[in-house]
């Protein structure tokens, strides 16, 4: 089994990914992002590392005896000026600045591709937590009604075309209308902008209208940054009026199983994994 070298952001994605390697008996070990992961990781045997430390990293993801690598969590995007690289970052920065010119998913593949040169596998967070995907069809009681069918499908088909740009990757519709997209700000955030919406334009509590839908970027490599969604999301979709969420089943992954489907049985909430 080889041994994991977990890069490590912010969020549960990377917590989740850690516990399992424990509880599964797999070698792992933690590099945790400066600024972006959470306390908790520092339970887990690792080393914390500049976000342009790119030779301490790769020297500590070496020395631990790691074989694999996976990047889990959020990161936003740096301000480049700002950051403090170490020597290997320094010969690294120029490619990375030329890849994000051209977008996340650009400057995501550039960082694979120095892994991978590195001779280090990568491997997709569904990869090594293999029940994180969304699956296909219903999570909970609730199901779209027919007259969420148009939403669903409008919502899905906005949320491929963002991605396609480069963009994000959700999207929210409302009886046919665009309510929003995501762009850097991210699902939260632009939930929350839903939220401060007219009610003409989205459903309110008792009676909820309106689809949010993630899909991964037809263009990224599906072993980085695909889209999740939690307990968090569950909650937000419904405080903007929401009857539902729709996500591409297999290329979305689902934080916190069990509480999300509690939850959005609570709440009248429809989770959906299309095909």
């Amino acid at each position: 089994m080889r041994k994991l070298g977990l890069i490590a952001g912010a969020g549960g994605l990377p917590i989740r990914i850690a516990s399992h390697c424990e509880q599964m008996g797999r070698p792992y070990f933690v590099l945790r992002l400066k600024g972006f992961a959470g306390q908790e990781l520092a339970a887990f045997p690792g080393v914390e590392v500049g976000l342009a430390e790119i030779g301490k990293c790769l020297k500590a993801l070496h020395r631990s005896g790691c074989e694999a690598v996976c990047l889990a969590g959020a990161v936003t995007r740096p301000d480049f000026a700002q950051l403090k690289p170490d020597f290997r970052g320094l010969t690294a920065l120029p490619g990375a600045i030329a890849a994000a010119r051209r977008g996340d998913d650009a400057l995501l593949r550039y960082l694979v591709g120095l892994f991978e040169a590195e001779g280090f596998q990568v491997e997709g967070a569904h990869e090594v937590v293999t029940d994180l995907s969304l699956p296909k069809g219903l999570l909970g009681r609730h199901a779209p009604a027919s007259s969420h069918s148009s939403d669903v499908e409008r919502a899905l088909i906005v949320a491929r075309a963002i991605g396609e740009l480069d963009i994000g990757q959700g999207a929210v519709v409302c009886d046919g209308l665009v309510l929003a997209v995501e762009a850097q700000e991210g699902t939260d955030a632009m939930l929350e902008r839903v939220a401060l919406l007219p009610a003409a334009l989205r459903g309110v509590p008792g009676q909820p209208r309106g689809v949010l839908a993630k899909a991964s970027k037809p263009i990224q490599d599906q072993r980085v940054d695909l889209p999740t969604i939690g307990v968090g999301t569950v909650r937000a979709a419904a405080q903007a009026g929401l009857a539902g969420i729709v996500g591409e089943a297999g290329r979305v992954l689902v934080l916190d199983r069990e509480a999300l489907i509690s939850l959005a049985d609570d709440l009248g909430i429809f989770v959906l994994g299309a095909p």
